[in-house]
């Protein structure tokens, strides 16, 4: 009898703690396969990007690996996709982190460096307080103001303001943590190291993954 297909497909491109991801769907009662290569991409039912490091490196092992049009068409054939951290950036037309650096495309968007004011640092690193936007799929059950835990010196300045699902405060302005564009959703934080607030994003779309595969 053949093995039933994980709901799940984590791409590992090499510059990510896949091991701790992993452990968080787990924990969730997930069992998630780890894919790098275009083919796996393409017969994935939901799909998890995650990431560390800089922003032309996450792309360069996309090319590299043949995944930019296997992820394209995923998010065109609406499928379910998580970019986390790296991930969440990776989903924008661009970046200006050590040069200028072409995305996915999938949420339009550019990641620009974080503007630190008074008593702030960045990188950002540590836990900080994030707000949920109204009608946000991955913060359903969230209250007003989470602390979860972040490592990053950029974000995403979303194209089209109903794209930004949470902000945080940050710069004498809002910072914009998470996105949402139909199938398609990115978080800045990470999600594994967040304690039960991140585990409850992970869950929040291994709803909506459970959802779309039964459809």
């Amino acid at each position: 009898m053949n093995k039933p297909r994980p709901i799940l497909s984590i791409i590992d491109i090499g510059i990510s703690n896949i091991g701790s991801v992993v452990r968080a769907f787990q924990h969730l009662g997930v069992q998630p396969d780890l894919v790098a290569d275009a083919a796996a991409v393409e017969g994935a039912r939901a799909i998890v990007l995650p990431g560390v490091g800089a922003f032309g490196d996450g792309m360069a092992a996309l090319r590299d690996k043949g995944l930019v049009e296997p992820l394209r068409e995923a998010a065109r054939a609406g499928k379910p996709i998580l970019g986390l951290c790296l991930g969440m950036q990776l989903l924008a037309d661009s970046s200006e982190e050590y040069g200028s650096h072409k995305g996915l495309g999938i949420i339009p968007g550019a990641v620009v460096r974080l503007k630190p004011g008074v008593g702030e640092r960045v990188p950002n690193i540590g836990w900080c307080d994030v707000v949920p936007h109204d009608g946000t799929r991955l913060f359903r059950d969230f209250a007003a103001s989470t602390p979860l835990y972040f490592v990053h010196g950029y974000h995403m300045i979303c194209a089209n303001p109903g794209h930004v699902a949470a902000t945080m405060s940050f710069g004498g302005g809002q910072a914009t943590v998470a996105v949402e564009h139909g199938n398609v959703f990115g978080i800045q934080c990470h999600p594994e190291k967040s304690q039960d607030a991140g585990l409850g994003i992970l869950d929040a779309f291994v709803s909506i993954a459970t959802e779309h595969t039964a459809s």
